[in-house]
């Protein structure tokens, strides 16, 4: 059985699952489903179409499915649609796609949104992700699993940020972050191989190894990027990761964040 404060105001047509829990002065649209065993902990405003998945906890003053920030958009039923097990902080943001973003902004399972962090429209966010104070992404961003986000960082429109990244605090991202990669500075560069995190998710030495030693060819070899890419494509097969670094690399439009001196 659910459980709502008397001060929450719950629009005729929305859909809240067994076991979840809205507190005071919460606000609920009528095209919203919220899934079971949440907690709304009060204050907190879904409005939209939107859906959460079951076991999310969200703080105060956060709104979730407000109008994209897109001059394009004139109301149409576009959507926002969150993961289980997401923990969304005080005062974080996550809007609804828009019609020529493909009208849907979609967050993944088990994510964790620190305060007044923001997902903007038609963004696609993967599971495990960690958005530090005031992490913002702006709109169409695509972001893999178990990426980290620091504080006061912002990642430009359209930009794609691979699985396992970790960005540092205060960054300006405005180009494509390989799988792995570790980002810095104020506006961001790749300084290496995000290797804790690797190490974390139970890389062996030798695997370590070989995606070092294909991540000094490829970005601080002789020649040319464009060249020592070209001669990079043959290692796909020498570990998962590799592979996965050249195809995300293949599939890019925006610029590749690289290091300071790799040209």
């Amino acid at each position: 059985m659910s459980k709502i404060d008397p001060t929450a105001r719950i629009a005729d047509g929305a859909v809240i699952g067994e076991g979840t829990e809205i507190g005071p002065y919460c606000i609920i649209g009528a095209h919203v489903v919220i899934g079971s065993n949440c907690k709304l902990i009060g204050q907190v405003t879904v409005i939209g179409h939107t859906s959460i998945g079951d076991g999310c906890v969200i703080s105060p003053f956060a709104v979730l499915g407000g109008a994209p920030q897109d001059l394009s958009y004139k109301g149409e039923p576009t959507k926002l649609e969150i993961g289980s097990g997401c923990t969304i902080r005080e005062g974080a943001t996550m809007n609804v796609g828009t019609i020529k973003g493909g009208g849907l902004t979609r967050v993944g399972n088990d994510g964790y949104f620190m305060n007044n962090s923001h997902v903007g429209h038609d963004c696609m966010v993967g599971n495990n992700v960690i958005f530090a104070t005031s992490a913002t992404l702006g709109g169409h961003c695509e972001i893999g699993d178990s990426v980290y986000i620091g504080g006061l960082s912002a990642v430009h429109q359209f930009t794609r940020i691979g699985p396992y990244v970790m960005v540092g605090g205060v960054c300006g991202v405005r180009d494509d972050v390989i799988p792995y990669g570790l980002v810095n500075g104020q506006y961001a560069v790749l300084e290496s191989l995000n290797l804790i995190g690797m190490k974390r998710r139970k890389f062996t030495k030798q695997r370590l190894a070989t995606v070092r030693a294909f991540y000094q060819k490829l970005f601080h070899g002789p020649a040319t990027f464009a060249e020592r890419l070209e001669a990079a494509r043959p290692l796909a097969g020498e570990d998962p990761a590799i592979g996965e670094i050249l195809d995300f690399i293949g599939k890019g439009k925006r610029p590749l964040c690289l290091p300071p001196i790799a040209k």
